[in-house]
């Protein structure tokens, strides 16, 4: 039996894009054990998912370079057959490079990738709009095949029950926050938004703990009784679940944009200072691009986003037009 170890301590959103890996390494190897490290906090992403042996998890906010060379005594115990290194980032690379794997597989970017066994080139960008799904698989080619897997997440029954009190009347959810500010619709579009959505959907507010006060603002400034704060009372599991059975899911270029993508759930996703093209998009079939439909001058202006606009007006936001969200809201 082969051990395979995936590597992907970064976001949310970047483990859901990593979890194509997972699909194909099973379908090609269903007698495998594959076993993935993810940082502290995302591990109930994946809890339950059917074709993985074991979560190793990485502690980043204590002790992060101690807990780092704990997860590495672990790997190195365990002798992987091959590890996939999707990030391109120095810790992981160590990780990687340290691992006693009979081989090591990772993206030409990481800065050790010169002691990896095999560096895949990863290109983002240069014209060619490739989706970092399909990057990720490359790490993987040579041992399966050119076919192309999508993302996948595994609710459990439990968490379809749990959302099953939400979803008595159509609705659609609305996930109006991101890590990045550049990358958010700003508040006062998705009120402007809701405001003007047909009575007879409910609409979900979704996102984590942190995103309370966003979803509280928009919330209140709409003054409707069918928009319903669901932000920090889900889980990411149930979540997915719950987008899943919605009318439309719409979304941020960020991790519940990919949730939607898992689960091929109707999606419309809003991009403000980065572009589809970047290989970030949505993967559902039934998904829509709301984007600055003008050319401007500064835009892209970053691949992951910025904490404020750098040139100050944010106009790859606040000059998209609400009739654009309006053409993919179904009624």
């Amino acid at each position: 039996m082969q051990k395979f170890l995936i590597i992907q301590t970064a976001f949310i959103g970047d483990v859901v894009l990593a979890t194509p890996l997972i699909e194909k390494l099973h379908a090609f190897f269903p007698e495998a054990q594959i076993d993935f490290l993810l940082r502290k906090g995302n591990e109930k992403l994946l809890t339950g998912h059917p074709y993985i042996h074991e979560l190793l998890i990485w502690d980043k906010k204590k002790n992060k370079q101690r807990n780092l060379f704990r997860v590495l005594a672990v790997i190195r115990k365990n002798r992987y057959d091959k590890i996939y290194n999707v990030q391109r980032f120095l810790a992981t690379g160590i990780v990687t490079a340290f691992s006693r794997a009979g081989e090591t597989i990772g993206f030409d970017k990481n800065p050790l990738s010169f002691f990896f066994t095999k560096k895949i080139k990863h290109q983002v960008g240069g014209g060619q709009a490739i989706h970092e799904t399909i990057r990720n698989l490359e790490l993987i080619r040579d041992i399966t095949d050119d076919s192309v897997y999508r993302p996948k997440l595994y609710p459990a029954l439990s968490d379809f029950d749990f959302i099953n009190t939400f979803c008595t009347r159509k609705f659609i959810t609305v996930s109006p926050a991101s890590v990045w500010f550049t990358k958010q619709f700003p508040a006062s579009q998705w009120i402007s938004f809701i405001k003007e959505i047909p009575r007879g959907l409910d609409i979900y507010l979704l996102g984590g703990p942190d995103d309370s006060l966003l979803c509280e603002t928009i919330r209140s400034s709409c003054d409707r009784a069918d928009v319903k704060i669901l932000a920090g009372k889900l889980s990411f599991l149930q979540s997915a679940a719950l987008m899943s059975r919605a009318e439309m899911n719409y979304v941020n270029d960020s991790a519940p944009m990919h949730f939607a993508s898992a689960m091929n759930a109707p999606v419309t996703a809003v991009y403000c200072s980065t572009v589809p093209d970047f290989g970030f998009g949505p993967l559902s079939d039934i998904r829509h691009i709301v984007e600055l439909d003008k050319p401007l001058y500064c835009r892209p202006c970053g691949l992951h986003g910025y904490s404020k606009c750098p040139e100050k007006h944010f106009k790859c936001a606040f000059e998209i037009r609400q009739e654009q969200l309006f053409r993919t809201l179904p009624l």
